[in-house]
């Protein structure tokens, strides 16, 4: 079996004393050599200035592999291809597409498109391809996105984002999955409560057994790592 990918992803610092904690973080991960790094853009597209921020100091000060994020949410088409122009004439070769979730102070709470934006992720990755060729990553639900309508309905959408020239699918963490090749996310999850509010977001399913919730707290890094463990 060839040796896995491996990726870190950050989030933008909200303040000085996160930023310095980030950076430190960002140098003590840098020698692990990681295939790329993504850069999150906030859910509702909330962190964008911080993400360029953040995008241009990992470019100017290390030699790590960036891949920011992208989302449809907040911004026009043009808005949105203009930033992945200045991203690849700054060096940047690896986006991560995103349809991005509404501002959590909605009207209706719903997704809904920008009036002048991309639909959905699979627009964004054509968009993206039409300006420059880089390498695009997109989100997979294993277990299906609660906004979905199921898991036959999450993968006929996931269809439609490789036809549109993504190259890999990243997942958050899962407990289970249904046989789909997926680079799986992992976080460390200190209380099961953080576990019950990532589900509602991306649909998880949490395990029973008693022994494994109780080992969140104490074994967080171990259970962080099981996802990521060759089979065998």
């Amino acid at each position: 079996m060839a040796n896995p990918a491996v990726s870190f992803e950050f989030f933008p610092p909200g303040d000085a004393a996160m930023s310095q904690q980030l950076w430190q973080a960002v140098l003590r991960l840098a020698p692990l050599r990681p295939n790329f790094v993504s850069i999150t853009y906030g859910a509702d597209g909330s962190t964008r200035t911080r993400t360029h921020e953040f995008v241009q100091r990992v470019l100017r000060e290390t030699d790590l592999r960036v891949a920011p994020h992208l989302t449809c949410v907040g911004a026009s088409r043009q808005q949105v291809l203009d930033i992945a122009e200045d991203y690849w004439a700054q060096g940047v070769r690896h986006l991560v597409a995103l349809r991005g979730d509404p501002p959590a102070a909605s009207a209706g709470g719903g997704y809904r498109p920008h009036p002048q934006g991309f639909g959905f992720a699979s627009d964004l990755v054509s968009g993206l391809l039409q300006i420059a060729d880089f390498e695009v990553s997109v989100a997979a639900y294993p277990e299906g996105h609660p906004e979905s309508g199921g898991v036959d309905a999450d993968l006929e959408n996931l269809r439609r984002k490789v036809d549109a020239g993504a190259n890999r699918a990243i997942t958050q963490f899962f407990f289970r999955n249904r046989s789909i090749p997926a680079l799986p996310g992992s976080l460390r999850r200190l209380r099961h409560s953080n576990q019950h509010r990532a589900r509602h977001s991306a649909h998880h399913t949490l395990p029973a057994n008693a022994e494994i919730r109780g080992a969140l707290r104490d074994h967080g890094a171990r259970m962080a790592a099981l996802p990521l463990r060759r089979p065998g």
